[in-house]
């Protein structure tokens, strides 16, 4: 019997708000333990949560752009859960009334266009840090406690395991472009649980589910949920039946573990948390939130194709990351030469920041600066070569204009052609051998010629005098 995947993902998204869902505190990460804490987050008796305002915000433009009703009415609840690191002993969140619902986000995967529905998307808080490794006792590190999270639930609308990382990044892009995530899986910014069961091919009934936790990257999506469906089938063959139950990824072993039974809903004792009021959404408030959005990847990458006339590929890996763009459209304006720009993004600056594995918010060389460098080639000032391998390189490391660095540095191009010429011809009687060749018809010769030139004028001459010179000399001889 032939069987289907099916899967449905929960992620926890934390927000990069200054202060927690519902006190004062500071969210930043790596303070010294229980240092951002107050009696709010701590629950000391007498303590009243205040939701943020940034938090509500942050999950209505979150829904928008996911394409889902915004509840114009919707309250907290309080989820009754054993958490030995959230001193309340319980989470406040969302459960029947959530902030937004019925969504989709959609993603291309192999040529093909894909859609997730969403079930909702909910605010809530995150727990503490259950510390393990200091000696033999467990240590609490609250700090974490009150951190503002999105969670954002999908139906099991997912058949692959591209799919799942698919729709994952996409919902990493979406989170990191309205800002209001940095989406960093590796440093539990972006949490995922995946849900996963299989049944027979053809059949519109779900299996049991397993929710499989413990996953930080995209790959580990990938491969506990191929895992954990290869076990359910061979499990199904044997004659066995699945249990339902939430199961750890192990990366080191390769494989999910038994964690505990699976809680359903009613498990949790939910019931609407009495010391916040109900949030109250009003056409003003989501008229300005609306007005607020930015222009989202695809409307962008459409634009910069019509704008500056550069080809859909490099509009569509510009537009993958909004400060990326932004850096494209400063860069271009500077240099008035965007199909330039865009080479040298998806070229010099991109493999930089893979090498460095830094963002582009952390590149030392900002859009300004490049558009000048883009311009001094346009304008023969420098050569493409010297420009990529030797200014780009000593900007990197200095804050210097272009232009002083190749003043500095004697970096002008030689557009001298009575120079160049001169150089042509020692570099032809000195190479015999290769010119009978190139008469013989080995016309790849060419190159060979150029580059000894370029060598004997220290890679500062012009490539195109070289070219025209050159043809003219050897169509001569």
């Amino acid at each position: 019997m032939e069987y289907e995947l099916v899967v449905g993902l929960e992620v926890h998204c934390q927000l990069n708000t200054k202060t927690k869902a519902f006190c004062g505190c500071s969210t930043e990460f790596g303070a010294p333990a229980n240092t951002n804490v107050c009696p709010v987050c701590l629950a000391m008796p007498g303590a009243l949560p205040v939701l943020n305002k940034q938090v509500l915000e942050s999950a209505i433009k979150l829904g928008l752009t996911t394409h889902c009703t915004i509840a114009p009415y919707s309250i907290m609840a309080r989820k009754n859960y054993f958490y030995p690191d959230l001193p309340k002993g319980y989470q406040i969140s969302q459960y029947e009334e959530p902030i937004c619902s019925e969504g989709y986000i959609e993603f291309d995967l192999d040529g093909e266009k894909k859609r997730v529905r969403l079930v909702r998307i909910h605010m809530e808080e995150d727990a503490g840090k259950s510390i393990h490794d200091i000696g033999e006792e467990t240590y609490i590190d609250a700090n974490r406690c009150g951190v503002p999270l999105l969670e954002i639930v999908s139906y099991p609308d997912i058949r692959s395991t591209k799919e799942a990382s698919a729709y994952l990044q996409k919902l990493r892009a979406i989170v990191r472009w309205l800002g209001i995530s940095d989406g960093n899986m590796e440093e539990g910014s972006l949490r995922c649980d995946a849900n996963v069961s299989v049944r027979p091919k053809g059949s519109e009934k779900f299996g049991t589910r397993t929710e499989i936790k413990n996953m930080n990257s995209f790959k580990s999506v990938e491969n506990a949920i191929q895992y954990e469906m290869e076990r359910q089938i061979e499990v199904l063959k044997s004659g066995g039946t699945i249990v339902q139950e939430t199961r750890l990824w192990d990366a080191d072993k390769f494989e999910t573990r038994p964690m505990r039974s699976k809680e359903a809903a009613h498990d949790y004792r939910y019931f609407p948390e009495p010391d916040l009021v109900p949030i109250e959404v009003s056409d003003e408030l989501l008229s300005l939130i609306k007005a607020e959005l930015p222009e989202m990847p695809e409307v962008r990458a459409t634009r910069f194709v019509s704008q500056y006339q550069i080809p859909e590929y490099d509009a569509k890996v510009i537009t993958t990351d909004r400060l990326l763009a932004d850096y494209y459209e400063e860069a271009a304006k500077v240099c008035g030469d965007p199909k330039a720009t865009s080479n040298w993004i998806m070229g010099e600056v991109l493999r930089t920041l893979k090498e460095k594995a830094i963002e582009i918010s952390a590149f030392p060389i900002e859009a300004k600066r490049l558009g000048v460098l883009i311009s001094l080639v346009k304008q023969g000032v420098i050569n493409g070569n010297t420009a990529k391998e030797v200014v780009f390189v000593k900007m990197l490391d200095e804050p210097t204009s272009p232009q002083d660095i190749v003043k500095r540095d004697g970096l002008a191009q030689v557009s001298d052609t009575s120079a160049i010429e001169k150089e042509i011809a020692e570099v032809l009687s000195a190479s015999p051998t290769q010119l009978a060749d190139y008469r013989s018809g080995k016309t790849k010769l060419f190159g060979y010629f150029v580059g000894e030139t370029m060598k004997r004028m220290k890679g500062k001459a012009n490539p195109q005098i070289i070219n025209d010179i050159l043809k003219r000399k050897l169509e001569s001889v």
